[in-house]
């Protein structure tokens, strides 16, 4: 292995290691808690390594984003390739992404509430945004009904779904009533 090549690995390793312990760090006492300095004491790295990976808090908010959205976008594949029937899988994703925002709060603040620094639906949405987005719509699009655009369907069941996440978060919505609501939206947008 040559000296670049080693640096570069040592590079990604501490890259990963500060959005793990943003992340971490996140979950533990919420976003307001992640500063560079915080991030710097528990990885035991000084704040100008910090700054060579990322210009500062958002951009760390980004890259955990993009790590959330692989991870939603596997779970909800998962979730949807475990069951048979379109309005079956619609249930399981939307099961799944419920899911995903109840045991990672903090990312899916990272990615959908959080100013990350990064375009959605545009042209330079970075991949694991479009992938997240492409696992609902590979579900949803099965049900969108006659005449209705796909995208446009996903992105309502998608807003939904994230009413029900922010709602129940805040206690406006009773978290022992989520599959009565899942099954409604299911019944009442899934065409079969």
């Amino acid at each position: 292995m040559s000296v670049q090549e080693r640096k570069e690995r040592e590079r990604a390793g501490r890259e990963r290691l500060i959005v793990a312990t943003a992340r971490e760090l996140a979950e533990q006492q919420g976003w307001d808690a992640v500063t560079t300095r915080r991030l710097a004491e528990r990885i035991e790295y000084s704040q100008p390594v910090l700054y060579s990976h990322f210009r500062g808090k958002r951009e760390i908010i980004g890259a955990v984003a993009l790590q959330g959205a692989t991870e939603m976008a596997v779970a909800v594949r998962a979730a949807t390739a475990a069951v048979d029937g379109a309005r079956e899988r619609v249930a399981a994703l939307a099961r799944a992404y419920l899911d995903f925002a109840a045991r990672n709060p903090a990312v899916y603040d990272a990615i959908f509430q959080l100013d990350g620094g990064l375009a959605y639906a545009h042209e330079d949405t970075p991949a694991p945004l479009r992938d997240a987005f492409a696992a609902l719509l590979e579900s949803l699009g099965e049900v969108a009904g006659d005449g209705v655009e796909p995208g446009l369907f996903t992105e309502t069941f998608w807003a939904a779904l994230h009413g029900l996440v922010t709602l129940t978060r805040a206690g406006r919505l009773p978290p022992e009533d989520t599959e009565q609501r899942v099954r409604l939206l299911v019944d009442r947008l899934a065409v079969d």
